[in-house]
């Protein structure tokens, strides 16, 4: 098969960093205005232009979203933006807006555009039009199947790029374009301020009994009624290959970085065996459930949502380990590795690391704090502590623990 793109989110510096290092080969992110993440960290213009530097010199990419909905006042500045974006060599914008699509084709032609998943292009007229206009990519509509998909990549030109999702949350409104954060809260998630209300526990009250309230219980956390499941297609990649997908995007660009890393080493482990010609390893089921999420659906991808198994009940977050350290330096000459602690460990605990090279566990037989104060735990957040009895480990690998609460056969989970 010809070289398939894995593109992750970057939310902040620590996200991009591990999106690269964990198999990423592209990242998107969004400046401080005009992306669809306002509460994401972002980044500022001089920290774009390092991003640029840092991915382009491992060979990967990096693209900017301006997929905001835009309003008179947002073309303001817009044009130098756009200019500094392209200074900086940023590979790709990626927009929504016909009007922003105009205004970066005038002030920075030779940078590529990809078209957002928030136009909600869902068929191969739409796509023909986008890349007539200038586009080199469409990012598809989450609500289209495999089969739909491989129609759109028949009746497109070759040279137009299809992106899809593979992994992570689903909106209960077409392609995203929801009104109910604007409606309950004020903040407009078609600007980037979602206030997620989907992710609400709601209940019901009949007109004149307004002081009742009935929850219609969906599991033993309340109901749940907007809230979808967690798209997750590892185990289908060969499937999306097939239908025409280049590019397989995970989401998250509000989520952690030990997220992106378990995410993207997953979904990067799958490529390469699917490339060596490898069945699927199931396992790799269990490193997801690691991250953590919500319960798992293939979307629309092999159809009608409710055959498929999405729905909008929420069941328990599955995660069956807690990030507790990112690596900040290697072992010295003595076996300390310097921490950065970021969950409580202790000492005796088993420890997992992810690694870019794979896995592994390792006991821990001391912990000391920088000032040589020999401990028992590593209690305080993002305190930094020297830890003994790891081998090999390399600044950025992650650190982890299994929960209490999860049995020996917890988080494997089906995901069709």
């Amino acid at each position: 098969m010809g070289r398939i793109e894995l593109l992750s989110p970057a939310g902040s510096a620590e996200s991009l960093r591990a999106a690269a290092d964990f198999g990423a080969d592209a990242v998107y992110a969004a400046g401080k205005t005009y992306g669809l993440r306002a509460f994401a960290d972002n980044f500022s213009p001089e920290e774009i232009k390092k991003a640029a530097v840092f991915l382009h010199s491992r060979g990967k990419k990096i693209y900017i979203t301006l997929n905001a909905v835009f309003h008179p006042r947002d073309f303001d500045g817009l044009d130098d933006y756009i200019a500094m974006l392209s200074d900086a060599d940023v590979d790709a914008f990626i927009v929504t807006d016909p009007g922003v699509l105009r205004a970066v084709r005038q002030a920075a032609p030779k940078v590529a555009v990809h078209i957002s998943t928030q136009a909600s292009t869902s068929n191969a007229q739409s796509a023909r039009f986008w890349h007539d206009h200038g586009a080199s990519r469409v990012i598809l509509a989450r609500e289209l199947s495999l089969e739909e998909i491989a129609g759109i990549r028949a009746q497109t030109p070759a040279e137009l790029e299809l992106e899809a999702f593979v992994h992570g949350a689903m909106c209960i409104a077409y392609s995203g374009r929801c009104l109910l954060s604007s409606v309950f809260t004020g903040r407009s998630g078609n600007s980037g301020a979602c206030a997620q209300p989907c992710r609400w526990e709601y209940h019901l009250y009949e007109k004149g009994y307004d002081d009742e309230y009935f929850p219609a219980y969906a599991d033993d956390r309340g109901t749940y009624v907007f809230n979808s499941k967690d798209l997750c297609m590892i185990a289908y990649l060969d499937d999306m290959i097939k239908a025409g997908i280049t590019s397989l995007k995970i989401e998250g660009r509000m989520k952690s970085a030990y997220y992106v890393a378990c995410i993207t080493h997953a979904y990067r482990q799958a490529l390469k065996d699917l490339e060596a010609g490898r069945p699927f390893d199931l396992s790799l089921l269990d490193e997801i459930a690691k991250a953590g999420s919500r319960a798992y659906t293939t979307g629309f991808y092999f159809g009608n949502p409710r055959e498929a198994g999405q729905d909008t009940v929420r069941g328990r977050a599955e995660r069956t380990h807690d990030f507790v350290g990112v690596v900040l330096a290697p072992e010295d000459q003595n076996g300390w590795a310097l921490i950065q602690q970021r969950g409580k460990f202790s000492q005796n605990d088993v420890l997992e690391v992810l690694s870019p090279g794979g896995t592994r566990t390792f006991t821990v037989e001391a912990i000391r704090s920088v000032e040589g104060e020999l401990r028992d735990s590593a209690p305080h957040p993002k305190e930094e502590v020297f830890v003994r009895g790891a081998h090999g480990l390399h600044a950025g690998d992650m650190l982890r623990k299994k929960r209490e609460d999860v049995l020996e056969n917890g988080g494997v989970r089906e995901t069709r």
